[in-house]
């Protein structure tokens, strides 16, 4: 078996053997190695600073939503500037697709992050267009730039309506019950929307997953905001009470 030692030879040194007479596949094996390293630190930098926005615009309330917002746009702002460069720039130009597997959870957080804060700021669902287009000017332009796909964006949109669940818990003890059917109403246009998508994905299996706990989210925010609707805002106990009587039926096992 050749190894990097052979490349450094006596041989090879004086010409007798040539380049092409000496197979490396355990040099070529290791840079994919190393890549796949850094692809995967990478994503994990964009995870952590991504979940560190979204803890951000949890800190959300009716007296302080502006700042808030505005601390959390900076911060992904960031984590666009400082990490998703870093993914870009190991992805950018090669077939990217090969390394799906290392970067796809750093990405699907981004994507909670970035349609969690757009949807808090505007009310709209931010495009994979839109997303795409920020990540633009990162890449070199004469290379193939890398672009989220379709998959990584729904796995993202799932993630964030377990998001968007606590949210809505959060501004209904809040007494900001408008805004919490809001919620209601956006987390299960994106549910309705994904059953008619997800059936028809060649790569569905993480989907259909995450369509379980999708379904189980919309479910406390609707069971919520209706116990709330039907029994009135009196009625709000604290969140995590053991009162039977509480009106979060089935969502006292909820984390903020």
């Amino acid at each position: 078996m050749y190894n990097r030692c052979c490349i450094h030879s006596p041989l090879h040194s004086s010409g007798f053997l040539s380049s092409s007479w000496l197979p490396i596949p355990n040099l070529n094996v290791s840079i994919k190695n190393e890549k796949r390293e850094r692809v995967v630190k990478a994503s994990r930098d964009v995870t952590m600073n991504s979940k560190k926005v979204i803890f951000q615009v949890h800190r959300m309330s009716k007296y302080n939503k502006e700042e808030v917002l505005q601390k959390a746009e900076k911060d992904l702002a960031a984590v666009t500037n400082q990490y998703m460069s870093r993914l870009v720039k190991e992805l950018q130009g090669t077939d990217f697709w090969k390394l799906r597997r290392a970067y796809s959870p750093g990405i699907q957080e981004y994507v909670e992050a970035a349609t969690f804060c757009g949807f808090c700021k505007n009310g709209t669902l931010l495009t994979l267009d839109e997303i795409n287009n920020t990540l633009l000017p990162l890449s070199d332009p004469s290379l193939q730039p890398l672009q989220i796909n379709i998959l990584d964006y729904l796995l993202g949109l799932a993630d964030l309506t377990g998001e968007l669940m606590r949210l809505a818990i959060g501004r209904i003890s809040d007494g900001e019950l408008e805004f919490a059917q809001k919620i209601c109403r956006f987390a299960r246009d994106i549910y309705r929307e994904l059953t008619l998508v997800v059936p028809h994905m060649d790569d569905s299996h993480d989907m259909k997953t995450k369509m379980e706990i999708m379904l189980q989210s919309v479910m406390k925010i609707e069971n919520a905001c209706f116990s709330v609707h039907v029994r009135g805002s009196e009625y709000i106990p604290l969140l995590g009470s053991d009162d039977p009587g509480s009106f979060l039926v089935g969502v006292a096992d909820i984390e903020l």
